[in-house]
């Protein structure tokens, strides 16, 4: 239809908007970021940089010549060759990877203690086959802790209860089990010859699972200076679960992804993944834009690089399992472009 330009919504559906709708989502997705963060508004040349970014007919977006930034992965691969060391292989030589990461299907640093030595000669198979760094990664998941899984109280079942204290204590005992067993994974896969150690999603269960998570960067920084370490977010804000949790004197209850670089950043890690969650009833223009408007004061002040998290339902990606490439491109060229990212 003439005049109408083939998009997104947040959950991968195709819709059609006019120029016009889609500034106003641009402006109202920028809006909704400076009310809630307190973030700076973009200045009117992003506004109308995004726009002719998302209304652009062509199939697929692209950042500049000499403007391109690092890709880095989370969970490279998905076992589907069978081992896991030829995902790394796949994703270094045919999907052009300049890092790549280890892991385990079931993405939990608890789960990974229980076969720590088979991921160990995994490690070191890949190692001998890979030439990119290779990382070692995976999620603090506090929860994983509490009843009925862990020995430590369910919080989520002593909080609508009025039960507050013990809620509290209950967190504290398993941030201490999560710590453990992220510190032993740490110590093994550094001596298996880990390039770095990722803790994806971290604040996941809150402001306790973020905190542990903070707490073993910093072990781990002081223990091995030189590994690469990156902390990649769960959220734009950080759950008050506890409520009363602290980092460097910081609160760490309602933190915003500015507050969660400085955070990062003092715990000593070497690379800082924000991410935004998509509402996936707007639109990819209102999704990116707000991402934009959340990320771009944290690039601006980082002393460590910024890898945006842009996986299915974050950072303006929409949330189905296999993004169009209509709008992992465009969400992509538009973080690159606006907040001057360091890598995707």
């Amino acid at each position: 239809m003439a005049g109408r330009f083939a998009t997104r919504l947040g959950d991968g559906s195709r819709v059609e908007m006019t120029a016009a709708e889609i500034e106003s989502d641009l402006h109202d997705g920028v809006e909704a970021a400076v009310r809630r963060a307190k973030v700076p508004p973009l200045e009117a040349g992003e506004i109308a940089h995004l726009l002719d970014i998302f209304t652009s007919p062509a199939k697929f977006s692209s950042v500049d010549c000499g403007r391109e930034v690092v890709l880095s992965f989370d969970g490279a691969g998905n076992g589907d060759l069978g081992y896991a060391a030829m995902e790394q292989v796949l994703y270094q030589n045919h999907h052009g990877a300049d890092s790549v990461e280890l892991w385990h299907h079931d993405y939990s640093y608890k789960a990974v203690r229980a076969v720590l030595s088979f991921q160990a000669q995994m490690m070191k198979d890949a190692q001998l086959q890979t030439v990119v760094p290779l990382n070692y990664g995976a999620m603090p998941d506090l929860g994983r802790y509490s009843a009925p899984d862990g020995p430590a109280p369910n919080w989520s079942q002593l909080l609508p209860l009025g039960r507050i204290d013990e809620a509290r204590a209950a967190q504290e005992e398993a941030m201490a089990l999560l710590e453990r067993d992220m510190l032993v994974v740490a110590e093994t896969m550094v001596a298996a010859g880990a390039d770095g150690l990722d803790f994806d999603t971290a604040g996941a269960a809150g402001d306790a699972d973020l905190l542990a998570t903070l707490k073993v960067v910093r072990e781990v920084r002081n223990r091995w200076p030189d590994i690469g370490v990156e902390v990649g977010q769960a959220s734009e804000l950080v759950l008050g679960m506890h409520g009363e949790l602290v980092y460097e004197g910081r609160r760490l209850a309602g933190m915003w992804p500015l507050d969660q670089l400085r955070a990062v950043t003092a715990a000593g890690a070497t690379i800082f993944g924000p991410a935004v969650n998509v509402n996936t009833t707007r639109s990819l223009a209102w999704n990116t834009a707000r991402a934009c408007a959340l990320v771009k004061p944290v690039t601006a002040e980082a002393t460590i690089p910024v890898h945006m998290n842009v996986g299915m339902g974050v950072g303006g990606v929409p949330m189905t399992p296999y993004p169009p490439v209509d709008a992992t491109s465009r969400v992509s060229r538009a973080l690159v472009d606006i907040c001057r990212l360091d890598g995707l």
